[in-house]
């Protein structure tokens, strides 16, 4: 299969325009990466703790207290989580398909990795990365392989 690389100056329009998609499915998924990290941990915490803090998110994250406070506030503006004082945060629905989602694209790449031979530890770290940026399409055909 020839790879169109983007110093080619005689890429048809139709390659053009699949750069562009490409492209910007990338930025895509990079503006969504940090809410489906949010979420996730968010269903992680409440599944073992019962509740999540900002401050249990802040700690597993590794970031400020106020840079997970604007995360929460986008979180809330896209109805993906509820926040009640003095109570903690909570999925809504839609938050809750959203983690369970990403949970489900992390174990399958996880999991992929592994069976490529890659060490446990790092095919975790590995996924954590890969999972926001995989194709439905490709994630079934890692579940085909898996399979096998």
């Amino acid at each position: 299969m020839k790879s169109t690389r983007i110093s080619d100056t005689r890429l048809s329009s139709t390659q053009v325009e699949a750069h562009a998609e490409a492209f910007q499915k990338s930025r895509e998924d990079r503006r969504t990466e940090l809410m489906e990290d949010y979420v996730e941990l968010i269903a992680d915490l409440i599944e073992h703790a019962g509740e999540a803090r900002q401050i249990e998110i802040a700690q597993r994250l590794g970031v400020t207290q106020p840079t997970v406070a604007k995360m929460l506030k986008r979180l809330v503006e896209e109805n993906l989580i509820t926040q009640r004082p003095y109570r903690g945060i909570f999925l809504t629905d839609a938050g809750q398909r959203l983690a369970s989602a990403t949970r489900r694209r992390h174990e399958i790449v996880e999991a992929f990795l592994c069976r490529l031979g890659i060490d446990p530890d790092t095919a975790r770290n590995d996924a954590e990365g890969i999972e926001h940026h995989v194709s439905e399409k490709t994630l079934k055909a890692f579940e085909r392989f898996l399979k096998r």
